[in-house]
């Protein structure tokens, strides 16, 4: 069982950045691929990018690449969303989420295991 723990979230100004953090304990870390996951009010959770167990694939949705980045430090069990540029459409509450899995899973249902999310608030 893998416990999960978003931190790092908060309010912002638009094209200003904010990194969260995924901290994650009680399983074989560094045999899961993780994803980071956001909803915002009255939206379906979306995909925002995963990260391979060896960190070496990323993969981001169309609305976030090239101004979010995914990194791990399986050392730490920890996993970072870098998150610069942000605009107001970026506000939501981030999930991160983890698969025992040899690839990079971007659909929610393929994620075993979820933390409890954080805010970020985009401010225009």
């Amino acid at each position: 069982q893998v416990q999960l723990v978003e931190s790092g979230g908060g309010l912002v100004q638009a094209g200003g950045s904010l990194r969260l953090s995924c901290a994650a304990s009680g399983g074989t870390f560094n045999r899961h691929a993780m994803g980071w996951f956001r909803q915002a009010p009255g939206k379906e959770r979306e995909f925002v990018g995963a990260i391979s167990w060896s960190g070496i694939t990323t993969q981001y949705a169309v609305s976030v690449k090239g101004r979010f980045t995914v990194s791990r430090d399986n050392s730490f069990n920890a996993m970072y969303l870098q998150m610069n540029s942000l605009k107001p459409e970026d506000t939501a509450v981030y999930y991160c989420a983890a698969k025992r899995s040899l690839g990079v899973p971007i659909v929610e249902y393929e994620y075993e295991y979820w933390g409890q999310g954080t805010q970020v608030t985009v401010s225009s």
